[in-house]
């Protein structure tokens, strides 16, 4: 039997149990995850804690709403055993219809049929490490080989365990600068976030820096179960022209290589990015969104135009 669960009536120990022991589970969805990009998330419970699937709701001018939080790109029904379309599709019917507006991302292995959802698919990029780094390396596009190839002029240094703040520091000098839409209030939750997956022993923070010491890119990576998830980068001008990040991720995977790991590039729909991680033998594979619109008719046609203009 399904329930939905109030925040304050969620079991933290068994659902995280329930995370950990699911084949499909995710960082995204831990408990002390959810509690720094969501405050007082809900959720839907089967059983005891069997199967689990987080509810991250609003409420404004007096609609109650599910969206996908920042920093998270998979949520969705997380199981510790079988899980099948009809399973997923039960959980969709339960949650609860207080919720008028819903867009959400499900994780890949969530396969949905209708249910009066609209579907779409997004995109989300894998590299397996379990071979030697030279068959991986093998496998680089050309253009990946002449970025590395590139790197090797500009005497790169990688270190690791550096701090969070300052690839967020990077982030905002450079490509944030264009966002508008991120606030104080983000860039608080990702430092929070960061900060607290190092702490839990699930984060690990690398940076490029050039030749005169100065630092040109830096990645932050999430480590859970087999996956190794680019959760956040930064880059400067330098480092498009020193082909920083590719020497970045190449000194990654060559750390990497021969363990059972993943590498989660964490996207991408944006197709030159999408080509970038493709560049290093990256595959494709696809998880569901999900949105519904159950508001009355003067709202819906508003609320569908505002979610067009924001893609």
């Amino acid at each position: 039997m399904i329930r939905y669960v109030k925040y304050q009536d969620i079991d933290e120990t068994a659902w995280d149990k329930c995370i950990r022991k699911s084949f499909n589970g995710l960082v995204y969805a831990y408990s002390w995850y959810l509690d720094i990009v969501h405050d007082e998330w809900d959720a839907l419970v089967e059983g005891d804690y069997e199967r689990v699937m987080p509810l991250t709701g609003n409420r404004k001018w007096g609609i109650s709403y599910l969206f996908q939080p920042y920093f998270v790109q998979q949520l969705g029904v997380f199981s510790k055993n079988l899980l099948t379309p009809e399973i997923t599709g039960d959980f969709l019917k339960n949650i609860p219809a207080h919720y008028r507006y819903i867009d959400i991302r499900m994780n890949s292995f969530n396969k949905v049929d209708d249910e009066g959802f609209t579907v779409f698919y997004h995109k989300n990029h894998l590299l397996d490490l379990i071979n030697s780094y030279e068959k991986i390396a093998a496998r680089y596009s050309t253009q990946t080989k002449r970025n590395l190839k590139n790197s090797g002029k500009y005497k790169l240094t990688l270190m690791k365990n550096i701090k969070p703040e300052s690839i967020v520091k990077l982030f905002r000098e450079n490509r944030g600068k264009g966002l508008a839409k991120w606030s104080d209030r983000h860039y608080s939750i990702l430092r929070t976030l960061m900060y607290a997956a190092i702490y839990k022993g699930m984060g690990v923070a690398y940076g490029v820096f050039s030749e005169r010491n100065e630092l040109c890119a830096g990645t932050f990576f999430l480590k859970s179960k087999n996956r190794l998830i680019f959760l956040f980068s930064g880059a400067d001008e330098a480092a498009r022209q020193n082909s920083a990040m590719t020497f970045l991720i190449d000194s990654v995977i060559r750390a990497y290589a021969r363990h059972q790991v993943v590498l989660d590039f964490e996207g991408s729909d944006n197709p030159q990015l999408a080509r970038f991680y493709r560049g290093f033998g990256a595959s494709e594979i696809t998880y569901p969104g999900l949105l519904l619109n159950r508001l009355p008719f003067p709202l819906r046609p508003l609320l569908d135009l505002r979610r067009k203009l924001k893609k």
